[in-house]
C-alpha cells in the first residue's frame, strides 16, 4: 500500500486531494498520511459514516439518499463533488459501501462498493464487488480508490509507471 500511496502523491504534485469516506472510516487518509510530506497534496477528508453526515457535511441531497440508498453511484458521485467543493481541492475521491455483516434494504450484498472521483475535468464512479472479511473489503476499497485516482492522473506526472 505504501508504494501505491507514493505513486498517488507523486502523480498529484501541484494539486490538492481530499477524501469522503464511509465504509473505510478514514482508511484512505490514514494510508496517505503515513507517507512523509503527504500534506503537500492531501488536505484531509470527511468521514461520512452516516447519512446525516453525508447530507449535512457533504451536501448529498436527502432525496438522493432516499431514492438510491447510501450505497449507490449517485451518492458516491455527490460525496466526491461535495468533498471537492467544501474542502476546496483539485481532486476528490469518495467511497461508500457495505463491509458487513449484512446487506442493505436496497438489495446490495456485502462487498458492494461505489468509488467516486472528481476533478475539474472529470466525474467518475466505479461499482465494485469485493469479497472477504470486513477488513479485507475495507482494504480492497482503499486500494481501488487509490488506483482510480492514479488512473485519472498518471499523464500529469511524467515518469509514473502503469498500474500494477
Amino acid at each position: 500500500m505504501t508504494n501505491l500511496c507514493c505513486k498517488v502523491l507523486e502523480a498529484l504534485q501541484g494539486k490538492t486531494l481530499v477524501s469522503a469516506e464511509s465504509l473505510t472510516g478514514g482508511g484512505i487518509g490514514h494510508a496517505l498520511t503515513a507517507i512523509a510530506g503527504s500534506s503537500a497534496v492531501y488536505k484531509g477528508g470527511i468521514i461520512s459514516y452516516t447519512n446525516w453526515v453525508k447530507q449535512h457535511a457533504l451536501g448529498v441531497p436527502a432525496e438522493t439518499l432516499a431514492e438510491f440508498g447510501a450505497v449507490s453511484a449517485p451518492v458516491a458521485q455527490a460525496m466526491a463533488a461535495g468533498a471537492r467543493q467544501r474542502l476546496e481541492a483539485d481532486v476528490a475521491v469518495s467511497v461508500t459501501g457495505l463491509a458487513g455483516p449484512g446487506g442493505d434494504e436496497f438489495g446490495n450484498p456485502v462487498g458492494t462498493v461505489f468509488i467516486g472521483y472528481q476533478d475539474a475535468a472529470c466525474s467518475d464512479v466505479r461499482h465494485c464487488l469485493f469479497h472477504g472479511t470486513r477488513e479485507e473489503i475495507r482494504n480492497q476499497t482503499i486500494e481501488a480508490a487509490l488506483k482510480l485516482i492514479l488512473e485519472h492522473n498518471l499523464t500529469s506526472a511524467p515518469g509514473n509507471t502503469p498500474l500494477d
